[in-house]
């Protein structure tokens, strides 16, 4: 079995503090944010990419990342968010273990027409 800091994370060998949470998925601020209010929508169950999630976790997923949503919406006072979510190493993925990044936007916030990951 594949450990990885977020399945410690999911089983609570590492503490965090969770946005929301359902039964396959929970999010937590990013540690390293790209702005106020950057936070991961992250799976229970360890898999590497969006490819190996199983189509029965996709209701939970969506569940997660719209709640988590409205949450940093609302508590960063933000005009939009991002989702974004980045498959293997080449795209960006630091961490092998799916994830969400959902990042706050606000309007002239100067990340505009820049690559974000």
């Amino acid at each position: 079995m594949v450990k990885c800091i977020f399945c410690n994370i999911a089983s609570g060998e590492i503490k965090s503090e969770k946005i929301y949470e359902n039964l396959n998925f929970f999010s937590i601020k990013d540690v390293n944010p790209l702005v106020k209010g950057h936070s991961l929508v992250i799976s229970k169950r360890h898999f590497e990419t969006i490819f190996d999630i199983p189509n029965d976790l996709g209701g939970d997923l969506i569940d997660c990342l719209n709640k988590t949503s409205l949450i940093i919406l609302k508590e960063n006072k933000c005009d939009g968010l991002n989702i974004i979510q980045n498959n293997y190493e080449s795209a960006g993925q630091i961490v092998k273990h799916v994830h969400f990044h959902l990042i706050p936007r606000k309007k002239n916030d100067g990340l505009k027409g820049k690559m974000i990951f």
